[in-house]
C-alpha cells in the first residue's frame, strides 16, 4: 500500500518539476487580455476534465471578482446537462461543445480545452470551430499532448500518461493561472 502512495506523490512531483518550466504565465496573460476587451472564456472537459472545466469557470467568474471593475465573462460548456444531453440525442456527442459555441462564440474570445489524453473528440471539434471563428485555442494536456497539442494556440502539456495526476494537475493549473489573472485585474 505504502509503495503506491510513494509512487502516486512521487508521479505528482515530476508533473509539478514538469509545469515548472512552461510558461503557465502567458496562459494567464491571455486570459487576461481577452477579459480587458470583454471576450468570453469558455471552457470544457470531459469526465474529471469536465469537473475542471466547471471549477475553472467558477473561479475566474467569482475569484478575479474587484470591486469597479467588471466581472470575467467566464463559462463551462460542462455545466447545462439537458443540453449536452440533448445535443448528444439529437446531433452527436461528438458536437455537444461545438454546438454550444455558435452564435456565441466571438473574434477574440478564449476557448480552453482540458483533456488528459488530448484526443477527446468533441473537444477537438469544438476548438476547430473556435479558432476557424477567431477565437484563442488553449489547451491543459497530458499523455504527451495528443492531437490536442498541434492544434492549440497555446498549450501546457504534461507528458504523465496517469489519469489521476494529469487530472490534479490541470487542477493546480487552473488555480495558478486564477491567481494570476486575479493579481492582473486587481491591479487595475
Amino acid at each position: 500500500m505504502s509503495k503506491i502512495i510513494e509512487d502516486y506523490l512521487s508521479g505528482l512531483q515530476n508533473c509539478i518539476e514538469e509545469i515548472s518550466r512552461q510558461n503557465i504565465g502567458e496562459i494567464a496573460d491571455t486570459v487576461f487580455a481577452a477579459y480587458q476587451k470583454g471576450h468570453r472564456i469558455f471552457i470544457m472537459g470531459n469526465g474529471g476534465s469536465a469537473a475542471t472545466a466547471s471549477h475553472f469557470a467558477c473561479d475566474l467568474l467569482k475569484n478575479t471578482a474587484a470591486k469597479g471593475q467588471p466581472r470575467m465573462r467566464a463559462t463551462a460548456l460542462t455545466d447545462n446537462l439537458s443540453v449536452i444531453t440533448a445535443i448528444a440525442n439529437d446531433v452527436d456527442y461528438n458536437a455537444v461543445f461545438e454546438q454550444q459555441l455558435i452564435d456565441q462564440i466571438d473574434k477574440g474570445d478564449v476557448v480552453i480545452g482540458i483533456t488528459a489524453s488530448g484526443n477527446s473528440q468533441n473537444v477537438l471539434q469544438a476548438i476547430k470551430y473556435a479558432k476557424n471563428n477567431g477565437a484563442i485555442a488553449v489547451g491543459l494536456i497530458g499523455f504527451g499532448g495528443g492531437k490536442l497539442k498541434d492544434l492549440a494556440d497555446k498549450s501546457i502539456t504534461l507528458s504523465c500518461c496517469d489519469y489521476g495526476q494529469v487530472e490534479d494537475m490541470h487542477l493546480v493549473l487552473e488555480h495558478i493561472i486564477t491567481s494570476l489573472v486575479k493579481s492582473k485585474i486587481h491591479a487595475l
